[in-house]
């Protein structure tokens, strides 16, 4: 009797992909009222990629503040429609996060995190 095993692992090549992002280290201060921005920049060989940006204040888990696809094209959450903004720019792979009138309940951690999908 002979028996056979064959164990095939099958690596899905969305998988091996090289997507990250970078964001800048250290603290950036604004004082309350003005506006500012915080850079994201991304790799992904995909062309189907969404950026998100996250706050995380405290020892609260990070929330949602917006995501993007294509230029402006996304989802913003209702509480920081107002004073959030971001476009994404494929050329120069960034997703900057623009903040306007700075409230000092804007003191956090942001985060940028990336998505992407296959393109098949």
């Amino acid at each position: 009797e002979i028996t056979a095993v064959f164990i095939l692992a099958v690596a899905h090549k969305c998988r091996a992909q090289k997507d990250n992002v970078l964001q800048p280290k250290g603290d950036m201060s604004s004082a309350e009222g003005e506006a500012a921005t915080l850079d994201c920049l991304y790799n992904s060989t995909s062309t189907n990629t969404y950026l998100y940006w996250y706050k995380q204040d405290g020892n609260n888990s990070p929330k949602f503040i917006l995501s993007r696809v294509r230029l402006d094209e996304g989802n913003t959450a209702d509480d920081h429609k107002e004073r959030f903004s971001s476009t994404l720019n494929s050329t120069f792979r960034s997703v900057p996060l623009k903040i306007q009138k700075l409230h000092l309940s804007d003191s956090a951690v942001y985060y940028c995190a990336l998505h992407s999908l296959c393109s098949e």
